[in-house]
C-alpha cells in the first residue's frame, strides 16, 4: 500500500516554514498531497489558485508533491484523495495542543487516517503566514519568510 499523505491548511501564502515540514516529510511517505483548505470563516489574502499555483512551481521538479484545492472535512478529502496520513506542522507546545484535539476528532471519524506530526526547524519557530500577511500588507519585505518563487511573484505585483 502506497504511504499517502495529506498536508492541509490554507497555507495563505506558503513560507518557508511550510516548506521546511513538507521537505521534511518527503522521505516518510510516497507522496504527499498539499491541500489547499477552503474555510469559509476565513478571508484569504491570495486567492485559491494562486496558493495551489505556488505549491505547484515550488515542487514542479518532485513527481511525489502535489497540489489540491478542497473544501469541506479534512478526512472526507483524504477518502477521495486516498492518503492515509495527515501530516500537520508544530511550532510550539500550544499548536500541539490545538492539533491534537482536531487529530482526535479526525481519529473518531476514521480511525484508518493516522496524524503526524513534525516539528518545524528552529529558525522557522516565528514563521506564521499571519505575521506574513501583515508584513506584506504594511509593505514590508517578507522575503526572508517565503520561498523565492513566492516573493517573485510578489515583488513583481507590488512594483
Amino acid at each position: 500500500m502506497m504511504r499517502i499523505c495529506l498536508f492541509p491548511g490554507t497555507f495563505d501564502p506558503i513560507t518557508l516554514g511550510h516548506e521546511d515540514i513538507i521537505n521534511r516529510a518527503l522521505p516518510l511517505f510516497d507522496k504527499i498531497i498539499v491541500g489547499v483548505g477552503l474555510n469559509s470563516a476565513k478571508a484569504p489574502m491570495f486567492s485559491a489558485d494562486q496558493r495551489l499555483n505556488w505549491i505547484e512551481e515550488i515542487y514542479k521538479d518532485e513527481d511525489r508533491v502535489e497540489g489540491a484545492i478542497y473544501e469541506g472535512l479534512t478526512i472526507d478529502f483524504c477518502r477521495k484523495v486516498g492518503a492515509n496520513f495527515i501530516l500537520r506542522g508544530i511550532r510550539y507546545v500550544s499548536d500541539f495542543e490545538y492539533e491534537k484535539t482536531i487529530a482526535d476528532a479526525n481519529r473518531a471519524l476514521d480511525k484508518t487516517i493516522e496524524t503526524v506530526f513534525l516539528t518545524c526547524e528552529a529558525k522557522y519557530t516565528s514563521v506564521a503566514s499571519t505575521i506574513v500577511r501583515d508584513i506584506i500588507r504594511n509593505g514590508g519585505d517578507a522575503s526572508p519568510f517565503l520561498p523565492d518563487v513566492v516573493w517573485a511573484s510578489l515583488k513583481n505585483r507590488i512594483s
